[in-house]
C-alpha cells in the first residue's frame, strides 16, 4: 500500500520504520529536522563537543519495553543516568533535595520547620496508601480534590507531590491538581514511582536521543520530506488526498497521524462527528523550554542540587518551573553547569541562552481518558490511522506503544485479517 504519514516525531518515525519494509511509505514532517521532541543540541563547551537533550531526555527499561526494542534493533546505546529530585518553594522558602540526608538537609532551617516534618509524614503516608485509596475512592475524584479530602498537608502538597508532577507532565500547579487520581496513580504505581525502594534505573540515551532518530531516518532516506507541512486531508471513497504547499494534492491508500490530536483534527477537511468528539477530547498545551547555563534557577544550596529542581511559584496558577540539571541527568562532563529550564518564571540571562524551544503536551482530564477508551471508533476507519504519545501517558513509550498498534492494524489489513 502506499501510506502518507503525517507528523516525524518518535510515533511517526517509528510507524515508518516499521511499515517501510512492507509498503511505500512518505513521511511528512512540517519542521526542517525529524524526531519532534526528541531534540538534542551540539554545544561547543569547554573544549569538548557536548550533545544536551532538551525535550524527550530519560527512560527505563522496564516501562519502555518496546522503545528499547527499536534501540536495540537499531544498535543505539544507553548508558545510567540519575533521576534525583528537588524542590524550591517560593513563598515559604523551604528547599530541599529528596536523595539522602545530606541533600534533604541541605538548607538547615529545615531541621526547625513543623511543616517540614508534616511534609515527610504525609509523603510516608500517601506513597503507602494512595494505591489502595485509589480502588476505594469515586472514579470521578481528581488529584486535588483527594488530597484534600484525605487531609493531607499544603506543606506536601505545595512542595513535593504537586510539583513533582509539574516536572513529569510539564504542567501548571492548577492543571496537576485537576488531573484524574486514579490515571495518577496509575501512573506512578506502573513506573514503581511509589516505592521507596526498588525502582527501576533510569537511562539516556548516548549522545543524545537524537541518536535513534539519526537511524531511522538513514534508514527511510528520501521517503521523510523534511519542511513539508500538510495543508489539508480528505477521504474519498478507498483513496486518501493529501494536500502539500510542495507536492500539491497526492492520492494515497492510507493516511496515519502521527502528529497531536487537536493537529489531525484541523488537518481534516471531512471530520465526522465521531473524529471531531474523540480528538477535540484530548487538547494541548504549549510549554517553553530553555537551554542555558544560568544557576539562579536552581537551589541556592548546592548541595540541594538534583538533576530534576521544581520551583514552586506564589500563584498557583503559574507553571511550576522545572530546571533539569543534564550534567547529572546524561553524564556531561563539562565543567560548565548546563541546565534546561521548562518554563521560567524569570527571564534567563540571554548571554547564557543556547537554544530555546517551544513543546506543547497533552492535557489529561476526565474527558481526555474517556476519549482515550473510544480510539477503536477511529483507528482505521475511513482508511485513516492515529498514533501519539496522547493515547497513553503522553510520554515516549506511549508513542512508540501507539504506532506499533497502527502497524499491526495496517499489516491486517494487507493480509485481509480482520482486526
Amino acid at each position: 500500500m502506499n501510506i502518507a504519514i503525517i507528523g516525524g516525531g518518535v510515533s511517526g518515525l517509528t510507524a515508518a520504520y516499521y511499515l517501510h519494509k512492507n509498503h511505500e511509505v512518505t513521511l511528512f514532517e512540517a519542521n526542517g529536522r525529524p524526531g519532534g521532541h526528541t531534540d538534542t543540541h551540539s554545544l561547543r563547551l569547554d573544549g569538548q563537543d557536548v550533545a544536551v537533550d532538551s525535550g524527550f531526555i530519560v527512560f527505563n527499561e522496564h516501562n519502555y519495553p518496546r522503545f528499547c526494542d527499536m534501540l536495540r534493533e537499531l544498535g543505539v546505546q544507553w548508558r545510567d543516568s540519575d533521576m534525583s529530585f528537588s524542590a524550591v518553594n517560593e513563598a515559604t522558602g523551604m528547599e530541599y533535595g529528596a536523595a539522602g540526608l545530606n541533600r534533604l538537609l541541605a538548607q538547615k532551617r529545615n531541621l526547625m520547620r513543623p511543616d517540614f516534618y508534616r511534609m515527610l509524614k504525609d509523603l510516608m503516608r500517601f506513597y503507602t496508601e494512595a494505591p489502595r485509596r485509589a480502588l476505594e475512592v469515586d472514579a470521578d475524584l481528581t488529584l486535588g480534590e483527594f488530597l484534600r479530602q484525605d487531609g493531607y498537608s499544603r506543606a506536601f502538597i505545595d512542595n513535593h507531590i504537586v510539583p513533582m508532577a509539574c516536572a513529569l507532565w510539564s504542567a501548571s500547579a492548577r492543571i496537576i491538581e485537576a488531573f484524574p487520581f486514579r490515571f495518577f496513580i496509575s501512573f506512578m504505581d506502573n513506573h514503581r514511582m511509589l516505592q521507596l525502594r526498588g525502582r527501576p534505573q533510569w537511562k539516556v540515551v548516548q549522545g543524545g536521543s537524537q541518536q535513534y532518530v539519526k537511524r531511522i531516518q538513514a534508514v527511510l532516506g528520501r521517503r521523510v520530506r523534511l519542511s513539508c507541512p500538510v495543508a489539508v486531508v480528505s477521504r474519498c471513497g478507498d483513496s486518501v488526498m493529501v494536500h502539500s504547499e510542495r507536492y500539491g494534492a497526492e492520492n494515497y491508500d492510507v493516511v496515519v497521524f502521527a502528529c497531536h490530536s487537536d493537529q489531525a483534527l484541523a488537518l481534516l477537511k471531512d471530520s465526522d462527528r465521531t473524529e471531531c468528539e474523540v480528538l477535540g477530547a484530548i487538547p494541548y498545551q504549549d510549554n517553553l523550554a530553555v537551554v542555558h547555563s544560568d544557576t539562579r534557577v536552581m537551589p541556592s544550596k548546592r548541595a540541594a542540587w538534583a538533576s530534576w529542581n521544581a520551583f514552586i511559584p506564589q500563584q498557583a496558577a503559574q507553571h511550576c518551573s522545572v530546571s533539569y540539571w543534564m550534567n547529572s541527568l546524561q553524564g556531561l562532563t563539562c565543567e560548565t553547569p548546563v541546565i534546561v529550564t521548562l518554563n521560567p518564571t524569570f527571564p534567563i540571562a540571554p548571554e547564557k541562552v543556547y537554544a530555546r524551544r517551544t513543546y506543547a503536551h497533552p492535557v489529561y482530564t476526565h474527558e481526555t481518558l474517556a476519549a482515550q477508551a473510544r480510539r477503536e471508533e477511529i483507528n482505521g476507519r475511513r482508511n485513516t490511522y492515529y498514533c501519539g504519545a496522547y493515547w497513553g501517558w503522553g510520554f515516549h513509550e506511549d508513542g512508540v506503544r501507539s504506532a506499533l498498534d497502527v502497524v499491526s492494524l495496517i499489516q491486517r489489513r494487507r493480509y485481509g485479517v480482520a482486526a
